[in-house]
């Protein structure tokens, strides 16, 4: 194992996302703008890690596994600190989780294989507005103990608790849905399944 630049940063994710998840369920105004400020270091460490490996150091088996469980533990703390606060629902979270988790491991397995598994345009969406909807919620909760524009904290909390949000959650988990059967079907060769077969 190569404990490179690039992995290290990746691995200093995985490091982040237990502090970041008792920051933001503390509900304390501080801990949870020092939990966006972490959510923040961990975005831009996502596109270091990664623009650092292609440009210097060069991708490996290795960075390739530990780069995006990196980013779905990350994805995971955020997601269960607002379960735990009850913005969003269970269930949902369990499925995304699931989800990537699986996907992870499908791609140790094909490498172990010799094959490799490529990212599909609605999986780099459905990350994409996992993040948007992350931030989304962190915003709300940054500015929620401020008077911002005349907003009360009762007026985000509205915002934060809503049929809007929930509906949001529907919709990623539906799209996260997707991105598992499409992954399954693609990738079906590895499980010894002929895509000509009856």
């Amino acid at each position: 194992m190569k404990f490179s630049l690039p992995n290290i940063i990746s691995l200093l994710r995985i490091a982040i996302a237990p502090v970041f998840y008792v920051f933001i369920i503390s509900n304390e105004p501080l801990l949870i703008r020092y939990a966006c400020w972490l959510f923040i270091i961990g975005a831009i460490s996502d596109y270091l890690d990664g623009w650092l490996a292609r440009n210097f150091y060069g991708t490996t088996n290795w960075g390739k596994f530990v780069d995006p469980l990196a980013d779905k533990i990350f994805l995971a703390a955020a997601f269960l600190s607002f379960v735990y606060l009850g913005i969003i629902h269970l269930w949902m979270v369990i499925i995304i989780i699931i989800r990537d988790f699986g996907t992870t491991f499908l791609r140790v397995f094909a490498v172990n294989n010799k094959h490799t598994i490529k990212t599909s345009k609605s999986a780099k969406w459905k990350t994409f507005l996992q993040m948007v909807f992350i931030c989304y919620i962190l915003i709300l909760m940054y500015f929620r103990d401020l008077k911002i524009a005349n907003m009360t904290s009762v007026k985000i909390n509205n915002l934060i608790y809503s049929y809007f949000t929930y509906y949001m959650m529907l919709v990623l988990t539906i799209l996260t849905l997707w991105t598992a059967v499409e992954y399954l079907i693609q990738n079906r060769h590895l499980f010894g399944i002929n895509r000509n077969d009856n």
